[in-house]
C-alpha cells in the first residue's frame, strides 16, 4: 500500500481501512501462535500499513 493511494482517500475511508488492517493483523497473528503463517514477512508489513493509515488520518484530521 502506497502512502499515495491513502491520500485521495477520505477519513471515513481511512478509519475503514485501518479498522480492517487490524483484523487481518490479529488473523496474522493467531496464524503465528498456532505455526501456520508461512510469510511472516506479512507481519511487519501489516504493522507498516497500518502505521501509515494512522499517520495521513491525523494529517486530515489536524
Amino acid at each position: 500500500m502506497k502512502a499515495r493511494e491513502l491520500n485521495n482517500a477520505t477519513a471515513a475511508e481511512l478509519a475503514a481501512k485501518d479498522a480492517e488492517l487490524k483484523k487481518e493483523l490479529f488473523n496474522v497473528r493467531f496464524q503465528l501462535h498456532t505455526g501456520r503463517l508461512e510469510n511472516t514477512a506479512k507481519l511487519s508489513q501489516l504493522r507498516k500499513d497500518i502505521a501509515r493509515v494512522k499517520t495521513i488520518l491525523r494529517e486530515k484530521r489536524g
